[in-house]
């Protein structure tokens, strides 16, 4: 921890400058792969190589942000993808897990996973050379954003990137971080019709906000206990609500540096799993200790009565080949440009008596596949 300094965003002033809305407004890809020299193209296909390596499922990808923080942690976004990450994880191996078979049928525990990991692959195959080619200017001293396209990664993402290099503001390259990754996946993942069909009109995924199961948990470590922060996702089939999440979460994650230290102290010393006994071991278990469905009384997380809450490994999916996503760009137009605002810290919920209630409600829930 004391490679750390303060990390926390001590502004809310996170309106983009004139200059970089009038960067944004003239952006356009830069020149193709073949215009690029011996040297870059040998760095573009090593970083093309880690990135498929890193990108072979949720544990390695999960496990990469994290890493990369460690050694950058200007780069903020890194921590917050790595969280998230760790989320999808959790919500896979739920999938599979205690209560979801009782509502989820083989086929449709297939096509939730499908999304969720899509999902986590588009995202770290776009974010992570960005990543990497960060690390190779920093090392250089000298900016290599020019070779994005290479990437195939959005204009928006050249402009912001060559703005963080001027200008250093961690909040303003985060917020643009996940302005872009919200628009990316957006054609590529939210707006395909098999997802639509096999996800978004499940009755599954209506129970979501009834049982507030796509709660995004950061497990806080403070001395010997293990604490929640976090918020509800709602309304996830439109942009703009995962966007003004993404940065609900941001700005709780970084509104202090006794909150960020004590999440990064627990991410650093509980390697992810998939399982969600990764924070909780007392209440959910990797093995399923008794007969199914078994009957259990809860009460504030705690269990009073009955086996612990079986939460597998990701191993209970196998890793994935996925086919490669249309190479348009995402900006087209200036309506992302209104998104910059960071909103102000909002700690006032109460995150782990939502996940309690909600675990309470799905021990009650029927059989209803």
């Amino acid at each position: 921890m004391a490679f750390l300094k303060s990390l926390f965003h001590s502004s809310l002033n996170t309106s983009p400058s004139s200059l970089l809305i009038k960067e944004l407004k003239h952006a356009n890809q830069q020149p193709i792969a073949s215009s690029f020299t011996p040297n870059e193209l040998k760095l573009i296909e090593t970083i093309q190589q880690k990135t498929a390596t890193y990108n072979q499922n949720n544990i390695t990808r999960t496990k990469a942000y994290l890493d990369f923080f460690q050694q950058h942690p200007e780069i903020h976004w890194a921590f917050l993808a790595h969280l998230v990450s760790r989320n999808a994880g959790w919500t896979m191996t739920d999938l599979k897990g205690e209560y979801l078979p009782r509502i989820l049928s083989p086929k449709q525990q297939e096509a939730f996973f499908s999304f969720l990991e899509r999902g986590n692959w588009l995202i770290f195959q776009d974010a992570y050379p960005q990543l990497l080619l960060y690390r190779e200017s920093k090392k250089k001293a000298t900016s290599l954003f020019h070779l994005l396209p290479a990437f195939h990664v959005s204009s928006f993402m050249n402009v912001c990137w060559e703005n963080y290099l001027r200008k250093g503001k961690a909040d303003l390259l985060t917020i643009a971080l996940i302005i872009n990754e919200q628009h990316y996946i957006e054609s590529r993942l939210i707006q395909m019709k098999d997802y639509q069909q096999t996800v978004f009109h499940t009755l599954a995924f209506q129970l979501q906000n009834l049982l507030n199961t796509n709660t995004l948990l950061f497990p806080k470590q403070d001395d010997k206990a293990v604490n929640l922060i976090g918020e509800t996702a709602h309304h996830f089939l439109y942009v703009k609500e995962r966007i003004n999440l993404g940065k609900r979460l941001y700005a709780q994650l970084f509104s202090s540096d006794a909150i960020v230290h004590g999440v990064l102290k627990w991410a650093e010393s509980h390697p992810h799993t998939g399982s969600r006994k990764d924070y909780w071991p007392h209440l959910f278990h990797t093995v399923k200790e008794a007969e199914p469905n078994a009957k259990r009384e809860l009460k504030n997380c705690t269990i009073m009565k009955g086996p612990r809450i079986y939460s597998p490994l990701l191993t209970v999916w196998k890793d994935v080949a996925h086919p490669a996503p249309h190479r348009r760009d995402w900006f087209t137009t200036l309506k992302p440009l209104s998104l910059f605002k960071l909103p102000t810290a909002d700690l006032s919920g109460d995150v782990k008596k939502i996940h309690c209630s909600t675990l309470n409600l799905l021990e009650k829930l029927p059989t209803i596949k």
